[in-house]
């Protein structure tokens, strides 16, 4: 009787693990891989105040930016440029609330990056560039926008991941680069690193699929952003959600978080070699960055401020711009005029 009870025990234990492989296996395949619906033309829904700017690619083709640009007067002189990266999942709208009282200074830009807002919604083998959405790819949208553009210098003014690319350009091409202007920089990455392999299974594929549909369609990021998600109302909650007004946004979603995976950020073990000055900020209520990983940063940096916001999140340049904007004007208004040398520190 117990040899029987085991062998049936056993029975139930193999079909457990088969039915929980056929699941691993084949559960993400029903995830529906149609792209969702929209506009395939960005041009088509311009809005006041951007535009549309077509970029080279690695692969020989073009890929259109929204951008949108704000200046002191018709002629901004030898006013300063304060160029604005946003992070992941969000867009140029999250500058809305900084880009007037920054526009005082000099000339603003910010900029959807791929596959964010009203930019491209490009899948790799669309442009022949199968590295569209790798760090260095990104890095070099940037630089080809300042060109375009016709910005020679200007101060990176990055929002986490978004920081990420602000230090990453500093240390790629200093004389480009100003000063840094860090807000909560995702600098200590946490995410797991894939082998190409594992990434590109059809279940891999799949199952990012669906967590940009998550983070797209919900946008969890921007409430847990917010020290306080009351704060956000719905004009906001609408400009965080433009991207689905665009074809195959998801799956040019997931096509970045695919990428993500296995390119690991690295900028860390290099701060010590980025000599720009660098204003860093954290809000001491910032669930997704530590304050004490935004710390670290400003003390591996050779020319740091650190600044701490009370009760800000994540996202301080929405949630609390005039505290930001007061501590970038006391940070900038310290800095040596261009050509100046800074001052030494007793």
């Amino acid at each position: 009787m117990l040899r029987l009870l085991f062998r049936l025990l056993l029975v139930l234990v193999v079909l457990a693990l088969g039915l929980g492989f056929i699941a691993v296996a084949v559960g993400p395949l029903l995830v529906d891989p149609a792209p969702a619906p929209g506009e395939t033309r960005p041009q088509a829904l311009e809005r006041p105040g951007s535009q549309f700017v077509s970029l080279p690619t690695a692969g020989g083709g073009t890929v259109t930016m929204h951008v949108a640009e704000r200046r002191a007067g018709d002629d901004a002189g030898e006013a300063p440029t304060f160029v604005l990266l946003h992070g992941f999942t969000f867009n140029l709208y999250t500058w809305e609330q900084l880009q007037a009282a920054l526009a005082e200074r000099g000339r603003v830009i910010a900029y959807d990056q791929i596959p964010y807002g009203l930019s491209a919604k490009l899948m790799p083998g669309a442009t022949a560039d199968p590295d569209l959405y790798a760090k260095a790819a990104t890095l070099k949208r940037l630089v080809a926008l300042l060109d375009t553009l016709g910005v020679e210098q200007a101060y990176l003014v990055g929002n986490s991941s978004g920081g990420t690319l602000a230090l990453e350009a500093a240390r790629a091409y200093p004389q480009r680069v100003r000063g840094l202007v860090l807000l909560a920089p995702w600098v200590n990455s946490k995410r797991p690193i894939l082998p190409q392999w594992l990434v590109g299974l059809p279940q891999t594929q799949r199952l990012m699929l669906l967590l940009a549909r998550t983070l797209g369609t919900d946008m969890p990021l921007l409430d847990v952003a917010y020290a306080d998600p009351g704060r956000i109302d719905e004009a906001r909650r609408a400009r965080a959600a433009v991207h689905r007004d665009m074809a195959n946004w998801d799956g040019a979603w997931a096509a970045l978080l695919a990428r993500s995976l296995t390119d690991p950020v690295e900028i860390g073990r290099h701060l010590g070699e980025i000599e720009t000055p660098a204003l860093v900020v954290t809000g001491t209520a910032d669930r997704i960055v530590p304050p004490a990983d935004t710390l670290a940063v400003a003390r591996a940096l050779p020319d740091a401020t650190y600044a701490e916001l009370p009760g800000c999140g994540h996202v301080p340049q929405e949630e609390c711009p005039a505290l930001v904007m007061d501590i970038i004007d006391q940070w900038l208004d310290g800095l040596p005029a261009p050509g100046e040398a800074r001052a030494e520190g007793p």
